[in-house]
């Protein structure tokens, strides 16, 4: 409950939203009957909303959302008040929302788990249009979503449904390989503790899988197995910019910038191109474009490409390098709380900002992580125990200077570490470099 309650914290952020005064059950609860009482979404009940689509020919748009994570909430409060700009667009969907994945059939519902808003556009047949929902912070989502990104993204999959089923095989590449466990509560770490559907007859909210427990069972099990993490589970859904591409958040995907010396420049690609495909797949938002990376292998691989370029069509090829996923940001995800945990002893830290690094007269190439926050309680403390306090600042770590985000460091200690390690930490605390001894059980 303490990592929870933490990692609601985290989440969190700044934001007043007074769904923040509310407790977990009553906003689960209070959810619920809002919704259902306003009649314009379909509560939950897939079943329900495919035999709707059926009926009628109309897609599905399925909203999932984590009700306690309040990132999104601006996002999902205009589409669930059915927003001006997607009023008349939703209307021509079948609706359904999602609150929990319990009994979610995850061989259809493969997406970022670290998200908290996630939407799927579907075909009555279980055919995927696209994906919408995007994340790289913990407390920003502007540059990610927009209300305006989602109605484009409803526009391009009417137009994708009412070419459907002539379309068919560009979007087969959109639905992923069949997973081990069919549904959430399968997985060996969630067995026990969850069944397929919520508890509104007792507390709701304690019977919830949330999005983040799927990947966090995903890696318990190949740690159980004690196999290595694969790239593609520790780095998953590489955002865009991690291989240079800035998109529009308010277009499908339309490239804003491109970084110097990045794997997009090298393509090729430039500021106002507007990509239609990626491996042959349409895409309909940033999150599809995630999607195509994620199926591509962190050994290295060739993404195709075809954007529309002052009115004319380009053809470019995307070459990815060994090891490219590990350009990609992690430290955001709700996930990596078990990461530190497991790595780190329970230590949280930000790169030291520039002003601070020319203070304390540490090179901008070696490691300089501000410490901003330390677990105190089991299984998170190992790191208090050890005397790492908030604000300390670490410079090296098992001797290596060469770690310049948390997330180097965090895919560093996953890689390596090993029961009963004792790992050695180098730190400036008031200016003064002490070394720090986190012994591991």
């Amino acid at each position: 409950m303490q990592r929870f309650l933490l990692l609601t914290v985290l989440l969190s952020g700044l934001c007043t939203h007074p769904l923040l005064a509310q407790t977990r059950e009553e906003k689960v609860r209070n959810d619920k009957q809002k919704v259902e009482a306003a009649g314009y979404w379909i509560y939950g009940d897939l079943p329900k909303a495919f035999a709707e689509a059926k009926q009628t020919g109309k897609p599905i748009v399925a909203v999932l959302r984590c009700l306690p994570c309040e990132e999104c909430v601006k996002l999902d409060d205009d589409l669930i008040d059915a927003d001006a700009r997607v009023k008349p667009l939703l209307e021509q969907f079948v609706r359904v929302r999602i609150v929990s994945t319990n009994g979610l059939d995850l061989s259809l519902f493969q997406f970022d788990t670290d998200q908290s808003f996630t939407v799927f556009l579907l075909n009555a047949d279980g055919t995927i249009y696209g994906r919408f929902g995007t994340r790289s912070s913990r407390k920003e989502w502007i540059g990610d979503v927009s209300v305006d990104g989602l109605a484009k993204a409803l526009q391009g999959a009417l137009a994708l449904h009412k070419a459907y089923p002539g379309n068919k095989s560009e979007l087969a590449g959109k639905r992923g390989p069949a997973p081990e466990f069919a549904t959430p509560e399968k997985f060996p770490s969630l067995a026990s503790r969850y069944k397929s559907t919520l508890d509104y007859e007792g507390k709701v909210a304690q019977s919830c899988i949330h999005c983040h427990q799927i990947g966090d069972a995903t890696r318990q099990l190949i740690f159980s197995r004690k196999e290595p993490l694969p790239e593609s589970i520790l780095f998953p859904y590489p955002h865009p910019k991690s291989i240079g591409l800035i998109l529009d958040p308010k277009e499908m995907a339309t490239v804003t910038s491109v970084d110097p010396q990045s794997p997009a420049e090298q393509a090729g690609f430039k500021a106002g191109d507007s990509i239609r495909k990626l491996n042959g797949q349409p895409l309909l938002s940033m999150a599809d474009v995630q999607w195509v990376l994620q199926q591509a292998s962190p050994d290295g691989a060739e993404v195709q490409a075809k954007v529309l370029r002052d009115g004319k069509p380009v053809d470019l090829t995307l070459k990815l390098e060994k090891g490219w996923r590990q350009r990609d940001d992690i430290a955001w995800r709700a996930s990596s709380w078990e990461l530190r945990r497991m790595g780190l002893g329970g230590i949280f830290s930000e790169a030291l900002p520039d002003e601070d690094r020319q203070k304390w007269k540490l090179p901008v190439d070696s490691t300089a992580l501000l410490v901003k926050h330390v677990g105190q309680y089991a299984p998170h403390d190992l790191a208090h125990k050890a005397g790492v306090q908030k604000g300390d600042i670490i410079v090296a770590i098992n001797s290596r200077t060469d770690l310049l985000r948390e997330t180097d460091v965090l895919a560093d200690r996953i890689r390596n570490r090993k029961p009963g390690e004792k790992l050695e930490l180098s730190i400036l605390r008031d200016g003064k470099k002490q070394s720090v001894t986190i012994v591991f059980p």
